[in-house]
């Protein structure tokens, strides 16, 4: 039986990685120099960052996949959401230099890839034989774990707007990638929850009685995943109709975001967290 210091250090490795390059990138950011893209501590960074995707996906899969039932714990639930958020990040930063962005979301990645390590309530449902149910449980994580994305994102994206009115703003760092980049990336990703979700509604009802075993109900979570759904979609409308973009953009987003996160996010979190079951 590993100790706990055993058992605790990977997860710390990882934390260590993250907030290793953010706090590095703020202290090379307050030094008010010109950011050199191709510098060697930029490409470092993108290194340490993809050397920690690395080890905290290993983390992730071994806890959450790797004994055949899938652990759906909210701790686990919200290391995997930040997880992805991290890798759209370094993946996106190959083409449009946003690595400030990190400064923002590796710490609280830290903070989450650490919440596994401790005690915490598991939650494994048995996917056993349930190739159908497999996939409509792989697809939900991925597009609920698009839209936490696109949430953060919209926030931050706020946040930029308001810096740009004022002159001493903490969020004015070099190299801050413009507005309309961060809007471009929103997008796309929206685009692609959208089609997830889309998938996993459907699955959900025309398979409910398979993949659960009982027919569909119609009960908080359904009325607020078609809600949320809605909203979704007529944000997407609105920009391709009338080219939504920013507050109108990331105030849909929140309000869709938040519909989804009372189907699903909220009752795990009471039941898991405040009820400890």
């Amino acid at each position: 039986m590993p100790s706990m210091t055993q058992h605790l250090l990977p997860y710390l490795i990882v934390a260590f990685v993250y907030m290793a390059v953010a706090l590095d990138y703020w202290r090379i950011a307050k030094q008010g120099k010109p950011v050199d893209e191709n510098a060697f501590p930029f490409q470092l960074h993108g290194a340490m960052v993809a050397l920690g995707l690395v080890m905290h996906g290993g983390l992730l899969y071994r806890d959450m996949f790797a004994i055949g039932s899938v652990n759906l714990g909210v701790y686990y639930a919200l290391s995997a959401i930040l997880w992805l958020t991290v890798l759209i990040y370094w993946v996106a930063d190959l083409k449009h230099s946003l690595h400030s962005l990190q400064a923002f979301v590796l710490p609280p990645a830290a903070l989450c890839v650490l919440m596994p390590g401790f005690a915490v309530t598991d939650y494994y449902v048995d996917t056993h034989g349930f190739t159908l149910f497999n996939l409509h449980i792989l697809i939900a994580i991925l597009a609920y774990s698009l839209f936490t994305f696109a949430a953060l994102h919209a926030c931050l994206m706020r946040m930029a707007e308001r810096a740009l009115h004022q002159k001493n703003s903490w969020l004015a760092l070099q190299g801050f990638p413009p507005l309309l980049v961060l809007d471009a990336l929103l997008f796309k990703v929206l685009h692609v929850g959208f089609v997830l979700l889309t998938i996993t509604l459907i699955s959900g009802m025309l398979f409910s009685e398979e993949i659960f075993g009982k027919p569909l109900q119609f009960n908080h979570k359904t009325v607020f995943s078609i809600a949320s759904w809605m909203i979704y979609a007529w944000l997407l409308f609105g920009r391709f109709k009338y080219g939504w973009r920013g507050k109108v953009a990331t105030r849909w987003t929140l309000v869709g975001f938040v519909l989804l996160l009372l189907a699903y996010i909220g009752s795990r979190f009471v039941l898991h967290v405040v009820l400890g079951r």
